[in-house]
């Protein structure tokens, strides 16, 4: 019999709440943390069906097996602009998951990202004695290293996806397990479009080379940097009769944003436009120009060499030169000690970035030594970096750390002569 993890509520008079199964909350907010913790949940559930799992994530997470007490992906925001209007929803939110704890219905909390909202989702779990798990935690260690007080004293266990995490946080006294990036996972899993693939192959045998065009995933990225993509690709056009360009929107009104923007003069440019194509785009491509972001990852797995651009304006710029402790803005090139993917942050007038994307994809389209060395480095870090099982690795530590619990657990309940848990 699964006997469930008791435990003495701390601060009240609650005394032992015991049930029969397991309960982890979860706190998600980003869709990509979504799609990350959907993952992890199929592992929890894989390893002990009895665990009930709830909390805040999306549709991806109910799939899987998550019963939503809130759909938090639809309340996503970025920046402070957005932010203090659902201040007062994020609050009451967080006031819903306290409830929860109170009444002693969950044995962990698992945090995914969204750190703004999950600090208040992890103070109060500690107020209720519930242990706290960071999965994808925030990157304090590129910025905002003030919180790392808050870090130590609401969370339990960081469940690292970088490297330079666990040295980070270890070092900060934080008990810390590198798990590698759930990223690698979702390219494993990921079932490619067969029919477009082949499309794209014959496009390649006939000798064209096909050039991915990843202009973000965020409304004010595309905004902000799909004027210098479109540009460039007017340059190489020029310059590279043999050269397609695959553009991959993240939503239907991006694509539509991105051709709008198009003029007349535009219309025998070799661009396609596709949505929820990402990956097949990254597959089939010999190249990319990309905006900087998570992405990066499935371009290192896909083996798809890449030229990345970041426009930001120049108040943000200044703060963040202040603010940022970091070599480098893409994600594979702080795994690397060289920078495997050339890079630029554009400030100001766009013709340094347009200049930028256009001599770099002209390069790996045209210099094959060079192309050659890029595809050489990313060869040695997806050997050492590009490996799937993150969701596993911390599904594993997570039911380890529920189960160690349950033995203080089974102990009190055999002093009562109650079944023990079954091993």
């Amino acid at each position: 019999m699964n006997l469930g993890i008791a435990r003495q509520i701390s601060g009240n008079a609650l005394g032992r709440v015991i049930r029969m199964s397991a309960n982890i909350f979860f706190s998600v907010g980003e869709p990509s943390g979504d799609q990350h913790a959907a993952r992890m949940v199929s592992q929890i559930l894989a390893l002990d069906s009895t665990i009930q799992v709830r909390g805040f994530g999306g549709q991806a997470m109910r799939d899987a097996g998550c019963h939503l007490d809130r759909d938090l992906t639809q309340h996503a925001v970025v920046g402070l602009v957005e932010v203090i209007p659902k201040l007062r929803q994020f609050f009451r939110f967080a006031d819903e998951a306290e409830e929860v704890f109170r009444q002693g219905q969950v044995d962990a909390v698992v945090l995914v990202d969204f750190p703004g909202f999950n600090w208040h989702i992890a103070k109060r779990a500690k107020k209720y004695g519930i242990p706290v798990y960071y999965y994808c935690p925030p990157q304090l260690w590129a910025w905002g290293g003030w919180r790392i007080k808050k870090m130590k004293r609401s969370v339990d266990h960081v469940l690292a996806v970088l490297p330079v995490e666990q040295d980070y946080f270890e070092g900060h006294g934080i008990t810390t397990t590198y798990v590698g990036h759930p990223f690698f996972d979702a390219v494993e899993s990921h079932s490619l479009d067969d029919q477009l693939l082949q499309r794209f192959r014959e496009t390649n045998l006939s000798g064209e080379h096909l050039v991915a065009v990843l202009p973000g995933s965020r409304e004010h990225e595309v905004r902000a940097n799909w004027p210098l993509m479109l540009e460039a690709i007017r340059r190489l056009s020029r310059t590279n009769p043999r050269a397609r360009f695959l553009v991959a929107a993240y939503r239907d009104r991006q694509c539509l944003w991105c051709r709008d923007q198009m003029t007349d003069q535009d219309r025998d440019l070799p661009i396609e436009f596709f949505v929820d194509r990402t990956s097949e785009v990254i597959e089939a491509a010999r190249c990319a120009m990309m905006v900087s972001g998570s992405v990066s990852l499935e371009l290192m797995a896909r083996r798809t060499p890449a030229a990345v651009v970041y426009r930001v304006g120049r108040v943000l710029h200044s703060v963040g030169k202040h603010v940022l402790k970091l070599d480098s803005i893409t994600l594979p090139n702080l795994m690397s000690d060289r920078k495997v993917f050339p890079e630029m942050v554009s400030v100001g007038k766009p013709e340094p970035a347009i200049d930028f994307l256009t001599q770099s994809v002209n390069a790996m389209l045209n210099d094959h030594f060079y192309f050659q060395g890029l595809l050489q480095s990313l060869d040695d870090l997806r050997n050492q970096y590009a490996r799937p099982g993150a969701s596993q690795r911390a599904a594993v530590l997570i039911h380890r750390g529920l189960s160690k619990d349950a033995g203080i657990s089974e102990e009190h309940e055999n002093h009562k002569n109650l079944p023990r848990r079954a091993a």
